[in-house]
């Protein structure tokens, strides 16, 4: 390899690797909001906390993926335009074409692992992570109900305090619940219980126990009632889904054997990232373009809102796909094509210099 696509190389790939780090710090950010609130509102257990952001970060990387590698281009590019380099190497012959075999040996790569991510480890963490949430969600523990402790029930409706669990979290004893809603109060209790399941509904049945409902200020509308039975609904968890109905957990093979729109949908916006990286690469260099000594950071702003017109366009594009708003043998095509026709129309006319305007006088 020669030495000025080393150099390249090198440049781009060092600019690429940090934008990507801190896009991975801010998205984590959000991922940890996100898993946080499903904890609270008892979709998911605590103790998944780590396992759950993992998958999500690894369903998100092909959205960020390409955004990291378009600011990172744009951030090299423009250093070199900014130290004047890149005029000096126009000044030996060396223009703007030059930089596609540098940046190909580095957008090329990306793509690859964008299309990996997005047709094979994307589907397979979503389908890990309604895996994992439906197998937790089979004891009462999701509800994040320990033995011993009093436990705020999600939405801050009332507190639940068990005094004892069976190891497989499914047999209650001594059960406190204290519930309110509106300006009444509700207070249970019970010598034991049990987790059962209803369709997708899971229902605590306690045993033998009193219940007690009354105002919650001043007032003597106070009711007294002993039961055999009382059933209380625990919180709502996360949906499983069906892997063989929910297209976002589906395999890429499965995708395409499947008929319906939703499933095409989902097959052509798995076919979008890694094409998208490629245009936006190629609209990177051109971007990128700027006078010595002069603000790098309206480029980047403008690079950034080619991202989000382009990856909006595509979510926009799925669902009128699978709603059947357009032709499904339409796809995603009529964005990703005019996008990489555009990136390799600015590429390969960056730098070109117009021909002069001949004037022919009149005699």
């Amino acid at each position: 390899m020669p030495q000025l696509d080393r150099y390249l190389l090198r440049e781009f790939t060092q600019a690429t690797f940090a934008t990507l780090v801190v896009l991975l710090m801010v998205s984590l950010g959000g991922i940890f909001a996100g898993v946080l609130g499903q904890i609270a509102s008892g979709k998911v257990p605590a103790s998944m906390l780590l396992s759950q952001m993992g998958l999500q970060t690894i369903r998100y990387l092909p959205m960020v993926l390409p955004l990291g590698l378009m600011l990172g281009l744009l951030l090299a590019v423009g250093r070199l335009y900014r130290d004047a380099e890149m005029p000096v190497l126009a000044a030996i012959g060396v223009g703007p074409r030059r930089l596609l075999r540098p940046l190909m040996l580095l957008a090329l790569p990306m793509a690859v692992a964008i299309a990996m991510c997005s047709l094979w480890l994307g589907p397979w963490a979503k389908a890990t992570s309604s895996r994992l949430i439906a197998e937790n969600n089979r004891n009462l523990l999701v509800a994040g109900l320990e033995p011993g402790r009093f436990t705020e029930l999600p939405g801050g409706g009332g507190v639940v305090y068990v005094g004892s669990m069976s190891t497989d979290g499914t047999r209650l004893g001594r059960i406190f619940v204290y519930r309110q809603t509106g300006d009444r109060l509700d207070v249970t209790t019970a010598r034991t219980g049990v987790v059962i399941t209803e369709g997708e509904d899971r229902v605590l049945r306690l045993e033998e126990g009193f219940r007690v409902e009354g105002p919650r200020e001043v007032g003597r509308d106070f009711r007294l009632m002993r039961y055999a039975d009382n059933d209380l609904l625990l919180p709502q968890t996360e949906p499983s889904g069906d892997d063989g109905a929910d297209p976002d957990a589906m395999s890429t093979p499965a995708l395409i054997g499947d008929p319906r729109a939703e499933a095409t949908a989902e097959l052509h916006f798995r076919l979008a990232p890694p094409l998208l990286a490629l245009a936006f690469a190629l609209l990177a260099v051109p971007l990128a373009r700027s006078p010595p000594r002069q603000a790098r950071y309206g480029r980047m702003m403008l690079g950034f809102l080619a991202y989000l017109v382009g990856m909006n366009l595509a979510i926009l594009g799925t669902g009128w796909l699978a709603a059947g708003k357009l032709p499904l043998a339409a796809g995603l095509w009529w964005l990703l094509l005019p996008l990489l026709a555009l990136g390799a129309w600015m590429y390969f006319g960056d730098g070109r210099m117009a021909r002069p305007r001949v004037r022919v006088r009149k005699p």
